[in-house]
């Protein structure tokens, strides 16, 4: 059973940086295809970025450029660096997966599988 857990929240104040963190397990010598969401208080969770198997990334147009999304060699850790951090960024942060690549480049579909989150407050 694929497993996600984030870590990496914490406080800091505008302008400053963080680097979140979402470790996947469950299936041995597979590269996970995750994907990065927040949902701030009262709000819809919203699309953040996404790192494909093949190290492939996409982000929503209000994060370019101070968000950048990556992958540890192994696979199976994606981190989310966060830069010039604002109020507004304050969230909480999830990660999800629904499938990864084998070495073989064989993918595994499984049922979506979120992370618990991790919180990131911003102050001015």
């Amino acid at each position: 059973q694929v497993q996600l857990v984030e870590s990496g929240g914490g406080s800091v104040q505008a302008g400053g940086s963080l680097r979140l963190s979402c470790e996947a397990s469950g299936i041995n010598s597979c590269k996970y295809d995750v994907a990065w969401y927040r949902q701030g208080p009262g709000q819809e969770r919203e699309f953040v970025s996404h790192i494909g198997a093949d190290g492939s990334t996409t982000y929503a147009d209000s994060f370019k450029g101070r968000f950048t999304v990556s992958q540890n060699a192994a696979k199976d850790t994606v981190f989310l660096q966060m830069n010039n951090l604002k109020p507004e960024d304050a969230a909480m942060y999830y990660c999800k997966s629904d499938r990864c690549r084998s070495l073989l480049g064989i993918t595994t579909r499984y049922r979506e599988v979120w992370g618990q989150g991790t919180r990131v407050t911003v102050s001015s």
